[in-house]
């Protein structure tokens, strides 16, 4: 049944009686489950409905499909294609929040982002200013299953001061942005200040950080596959409010015609620390700079070359990462500061088919550079 049919049943049958009620009253005295289709009904459904489907929205331009006032039990249902108009602003396209929530992508339906009308090439560090597609913000005791994104215009997921959060099977699709180089900064899910958020079974095609960890504890990512971005990054860490990452496993995972495969970087002159975080079972093919990337020397988002030891990385355990790099890329790369990478478990790796770095600095045994 649609939101609007709802509307005009009950009015008509309050009509009918003698006592027209207003719309919107009625709806939200007696809807427990609706359809939206137009993008003004939203808070309506959002204040009546316990179930509610969101069908073919059109977002207007320089607006944002707002989810953040969502009551406990509530269940929202993305169908068919949701677009957004075109503005040059920072987003978010779409904002989530609550506690005890479910956010569901039903078969086949798809967020379009249509990310080309702002490509450029320069991401979020210029050119259009581009809108941030899903916030997850204050998230608390939820889950988010089976999203499917497509041409985000920037960074896609961003979760911050989420708990408790689950998230299955999305999907990021921004392969378009691979043409002529413009799609830059999509990365696919960026995680801050967050505890105990578990992202299981996405899929990403994107031009940036398939998972991006800053800060947060007991972060879980498995059964991923990561295509033609920059890899499964730890950082950078440093720098922000928040610079402790703790408790982290990323897990039974395919990164595929990459930047890079496995990363832990750290930022330059800054303190914080990176501890008790685990890569395991994951395959590289087809990567172009490096298989594994661990470096404490990130100023303003670029290397410098000599690492800092302000931001320890402690308790770091790589096992069981195989597979293979190009011709140009190299192998591993380690460049840590003096006794601020301790404590390592090193087993099962095997990265081949690129050069071995002679770059490296204090390698933390039973590590291998």
């Amino acid at each position: 049944m649609k939101f609007n049919s709802i509307l005009f049943a009950s009015a008509l049958t309050a009509t009918a009686l003698g006592n027209p009620i207003p719309d919107e009253q009625v709806v939200q005295k007696r809807a427990t489950s609706c359809t939206v289709s137009a993008y003004s009904s939203v808070s309506s459904a959002v204040s009546a409905c316990t179930s509610i489907t969101l069908s073919n929205i059109a977002v207007p331009a320089g607006k944002t499909l707002d989810l953040t006032g969502l009551k406990s039990g509530q269940v929202v249902t993305f169908a068919g294609t949701t677009t957004f108009g075109y503005s040059e602003w920072e987003g978010p396209l779409v904002s989530v929040a609550g506690t005890n929530v479910k956010i569901i992508g039903a078969s086949g339906s798809v967020l379009d982002g249509q990310g080309s009308r702002w490509w450029d090439g320069q991401g979020s560090n210029g050119g259009k200013t581009k809108p941030k597609f899903f916030a997850a913000h204050s998230i608390k005791s939820s889950t988010i299953a089976s999203i499917t994104i497509k041409d985000a215009p920037v960074q896609v997921f961003s979760f911050s001061s989420a708990t408790s959060v689950t998230v299955t099977k999305p999907t990021v699709n921004n392969k378009n942005g691979d043409t002529n180089a413009l799609g830059h900064n999509t990365d696919a899910f960026d995680i801050g200040n967050s505890d105990h958020v578990t992202i299981d079974g996405a899929t990403v095609y994107n031009q940036d950080d398939c998972l991006a960890i800053n800060s947060g504890t007991n972060i879980v990512f498995k059964n991923g596959y990561c295509s033609g971005g920059h890899g499964l990054s730890i950082g950078s860490v440093g720098g922000r409010s928040n610079n402790i990452v703790n408790g982290v496993t990323i897990s039974d995972s395919q990164i595929v015609n990459s930047d890079n495969g496995v990363r832990v970087k750290t930022v330059y002159g800054a303190t914080g620390s990176v501890t008790g975080v685990t890569y395991s079972n994951i395959k590289l093919s087809g990567i172009k700079k490096y298989g594994i990337v661990i470096e404490q020397d990130y100023e303003n988002g670029s290397p410098t070359g000599t690492p800092t030891n302000g931001v320890k990385i402690d308790k770091l355990t790589i096992k069981g990462v195989t597979g293979t790099v190009s011709s140009s890329a190299t192998d591993i790369y380690i460049l840590c500061g003096s006794g601020s990478c301790t404590n390592w478990t090193w087993s099962g790796n095997s990265v081949t088919g690129g050069k071995t770095s002679s770059s490296c600095k204090n390698v933390p045994s039973p590590a291998k550079c």
